[in-house]
């Protein structure tokens, strides 16, 4: 007896449409510009151009669509988060925006030059099916270039996980990570390994390093407000550890403090920071 194929939608999928349900602003106003970093590398490796036709999928507050849309490419934006969608396509008009869920995208085979992922395979439940639909919308001989965060974190990205562990803070069991049958080895290899196993050709990955400039409050705002999973932790603590986490993340930010004034007068941050940037052909 054949075995039912398995639903392209997980609790893992469930639970990030929760936590990013109407944070399109607050994600735009503190991860958003550490996203944004990369962008340029992004769309070099995914070869657009005038008039490429461009899909950017998870394109949150719009970044990648707006500076591929300024080298003259035709761009459709996709975003499963409805508050991201209006601010992209607030930020790059000329963009066609449509409101889609990976794996599930509502385009004919091969009708992209160019696909751009901008830090999104790490949000979803199932990342070889997401790269399966993306090879299909991507005409042959088409890329697709993608970033998400390395395995091996800087020490800026464990700033705010160590304050809430020295605060006591507990993950929500409901926050867990990916089915160990859908994950993958956050690595150069192992990136490169699933876009392989994807059905993709040409398979390349790197390591971006790079400093990212923040303030104290910029930085804190995210998780204060419940942006991606680390503020869902945070949200989810007694008021009295929320407080306790703060008093923590002060201390630990010193680390990070450049001795001057952000943005409004706060203490300015800079935070090391390690992605992977990878590339395909179909």
């Amino acid at each position: 007896m054949s075995q039912a194929a398995p639903s392209s939608s997980t609790a893992f999928d469930a639970n990030e449409r929760t936590a990013w349900a109407g944070r399109g602003d607050a994600y735009a106003a503190s991860f958003g510009r550490l996203c944004a970093r990369p962008v340029g590398e992004l769309l070099d490796a995914a070869g657009v151009s005038a008039g490429s036709r461009v899909l950017d999928v998870g394109t949150g507050p719009g970044t990648v669509a707006a500076a591929a849309g300024a080298r003259g490419a035709r761009v459709t934006a996709v975003d499963a988060e409805p508050s991201m969608l209006e601010l992209a396509c607030r930020n790059a008009p000329r963009a066609r925006g449509v409101l889609a869920t990976l794996p599930e995208l509502p385009f004919m085979d091969g009708e992209f030059d160019a696909v751009v992922a901008n830090f999104v395979l790490n949000h979803v439940g199932r990342p070889l099916l997401a790269l399966a639909e993306l090879r299909r919308v991507l005409r042959p001989g088409g890329r697709l270039a993608l970033t998400i965060w390395s395995g091996s974190p800087a020490p800026g990205q464990t700033l705010v996980p160590r304050a809430l562990q020295a605060a006591g803070a507990v993950r929500p069991p409901h926050l867990g990570p990916l089915d160990p049958a859908d994950d993958f080895p956050r690595t150069t290899d192992g990136l490169a390994g699933l876009l392989t196993t994807a059905g993709l050709r040409k398979a390349d990955c790197r390591t971006l390093d790079f400093d990212h400039a923040t303030t104290v409050d910029e930085w804190w705002s995210g998780p204060a407000s419940g942006v991606a999973t680390i503020g869902q932790t945070l949200v989810a603590q007694s008021p009295e550890v929320r407080v306790a986490a703060r008093g923590h993340y002060e201390r630990l930010a010193a680390e990070y403090r450049t001795g001057t004034d952000g943005p409004n007068g706060t203490d300015a941050l800079l935070l090391p920071r390690s992605a992977l940037l990878a590339t395909a052909v179909r």
